[in-house]
């Protein structure tokens, strides 16, 4: 493992966006391979210190920020516009966001997906949306349609580039042959890897992007987690992974990636993000953090460099702990398409 600076937990990374930049498949967008997501801004995130992380991120060399128009009703949205109107830094990033789940804008019929669009252009108090994404499928609508209706937006100046969300296989390749998509999204870190099998080769194979979203397995990774401190509306305290045996496997390898991490000066944050960029070029990771340490701890993940001895000890030690457990319970399961 090889790291520019030798970072230790609380250190800042360099800014070194220049040199680690990545690009999004099928468009000119680059910038910083480790995105910020908005997912918690204005929900269990004040406004405040929303803003605080989004000048911490610009000031560490990031460039990929990733809301939508459901995260807080809108509020995630709101407060990014805001923030980019007050700093005038519109121009310094790439704003994504998802539409589909709005309580007033549900689906995807091209109506619906117009005026989406525009109540967050509002939101973002900006002109144009560089990546948006379909944050789920609609099985009322065939995905030619909302593809046509995403493509007119597109000539209008609107959107510049399409991504889509938590879909199969083969409705990338359905909707990529109808319009160039240029980003995935999908859950993928040490502990969920569902995409290896088909989604991650395809999106190489056409040149799309890969973003995984809870790249540290929603904190499970960082062996920093106290399961017990979970407020009641914490979504994670029903999840097969935090409760019972499931849970006490998933401690012990926390612990002993951990334990590897601290040998290598470094902190399983990093490890873990790190790892999941190792799977591939077209990889750029959006953890969410509520604190700025963890912002900056996370985006030093980009200057780590894993070899193949350090990828060879991470598969031991996951391999060690095998009943990590399903990602979600029946009651989400039923919500993702197979």
């Amino acid at each position: 493992m090889s790291n520019s600076d030798n970072f230790t937990n609380g250190d800042s990374p360099p800014l070194s966006a220049e040199s680690v930049e990545r690009r999004v498949g099928n468009s000119p967008l680059s910038g910083y391979p480790v995105a910020l997501g908005g997912a918690i801004f204005g929900w269990t995130l004040p406004s405040g210190r929303s803003t605080d992380l989004l000048d911490r991120f610009v000031e560490l060399g990031g460039t990929f920020i990733d809301t939508a128009d459901s995260y807080s009703s809108g509020m995630s949205e709101q407060i990014i516009g805001k923030w980019m109107r007050e700093r005038n830094i519109r121009d310094r990033v790439v704003v994504s966001t998802k539409i589909g789940r709005h309580p007033d804008f549900l689906g995807l019929a091209p109506l619906t997906i117009r005026e989406a669009v525009d109540a967050s252009l509002e939101r973002l108090q900006t002109d144009h949306i560089d990546m948006l994404y379909f944050h789920s499928d609609d099985e009322s609508v065939p995905i030619e349609e909302s593809l046509a209706a995403a493509g007119d937006l597109i000539q209008t100046g609107k959107v510049r580039y399409l991504g889509l969300s938590e879909c199969t296989a083969d409705d990338l390749k359905r909707a990529h042959a109808v319009h160039p998509i240029s980003a995935l999204q999908s859950e993928y870190s040490l502990l969920t890897r569902d995409v290896e099998k088909e989604i991650l080769p395809l999106t190489k194979e056409l040149g799309i992007t890969f973003v995984p979203f809870a790249p540290l397995s929603r904190g499970l990774i960082t062996n920093k987690l106290d399961v017990g401190s979970l407020g009641s509306g914490d979504f994670r305290k029903n999840l097969p992974r935090y409760q019972g045996d499931h849970l006490e496997n998933n401690q012990n390898l926390a612990a002993a990636f951990a334990a590897f991490a601290e040998e290598q000066n470094t902190t399983p944050a990093r490890v873990a993000i790190a790892w999941v960029m190792a799977q591939g070029d077209n990889i750029i990771p959006i953890p969410g953090t509520k604190k700025r340490k963890y912002l900056e701890e996370n985006a030093g993940a980009a200057d780590l460099d894993l070899t193949e001895q350090d990828m060879e000890a991470i598969g031991a030690i996951v391999k060690k702990y095998p009943n990590i457990g399903p990602r979600y319970s029946a009651r989400e399961n039923k919500f993702l398409k197979k």
